[in-house]
């Protein structure tokens, strides 16, 4: 306990440390203003890697994950999706805005399309990006294979894997790792064989890993949920996945 108690406190002090060395960038879907961030190697011609955050919005583990992609060699992006103003407070409010955009999932693909193209803006390689997502985001990375974005793999971090059944499975070129919490009760036996159909259906490179003893937030350190040793494995397995597809 006080080693994972000591982890979890490490690993908040180094998003403290390196989110200071996050730019903010600023950038437009109609009227709205969205707030992202960009790794301080912006300007560099390098693989790209776009975050998309859990349901409150941008928070510490998008910028951990940020701050260890860019050591790894990577420009990384955090997406706004929400946009400035509309940054939920608290679960209540998180649970419909984030609701919203998983129904007009043509919303959702458009946002995170608006934020690739701030990745390329800043130096990342066209040919070379995938998107990563937490939660929420996890459901994004998964939305971004669907809806045929410009990227070579997605990673889906407990994220929903649930789709209206109404949508059609159409074929899916992206290659996705799927990293799913054993115990995450927002992920119904029905969800994950259903997205087993649709990846099956549209003849993807696809791979599911599931993570014992874990629970929704496996990975954020200032969850309840959380599980250091399996948050460890995770991460180690998506920079797996990014450098074999990206690099």
């Amino acid at each position: 306990m006080i080693k994972s108690i000591f982890i979890s406190a490490s690993l908040l002090a180094s998003a403290t440390l390196f989110s200071q060395n996050l730019k903010k960038v600023s950038y437009q879907d109609g009227s709205q203003k969205l707030n992202g961030l960009v790794t301080s190697n912006a300007g560099k011609k390098l693989p790209g890697v776009l975050i998309l955050p859990a349901w409150k919005g941008i928070d510490d583990e998008a910028k951990t994950a940020a701050a260890d992609l860019e050591k790894q060699g990577y420009v990384a992006f955090i997406a706004d999706i929400y946009g400035e103003g509309n940054v939920p407070t608290d679960n209540e409010s998180a649970a419909k805005t984030a609701g919203f955009y998983k129904k007009d999932f043509a919303a959702y693909q458009k946002r995170i399309s608006l934020a690739l193209e701030e990745l390329k803006k800043n130096g990342a390689i066209p040919e070379k990006i995938a998107v990563i997502g937490y939660c929420f985001g996890g459901t994004g990375a998964l939305e971004s294979a669907r809806g045929k974005l410009p990227v070579v793999g997605v990673v889906s971090i407990h994220g929903s894997l649930g789709k209206d059944q109404s949508r059609p499975n159409d074929a899916i070129s992206t290659k996705i790792l799927v990293e799913n919490p054993a115990e995450d009760k927002g992920v119904t036996p029905e969800d994950y064989n259903n997205l087993i159909k649709e990846m099956n259906e549209g003849k993807a490179d696809w791979q599911i890993i599931t993570y014992a003893n874990s629970k929704h937030t496996f990975t954020d350190p200032k969850s309840a949920d959380y599980n250091p040793v399996m948050a460890k494995r995770a991460w180690n397995h998506t920079l797996m996945f990014l450098k074999e597809i990206l690099k």
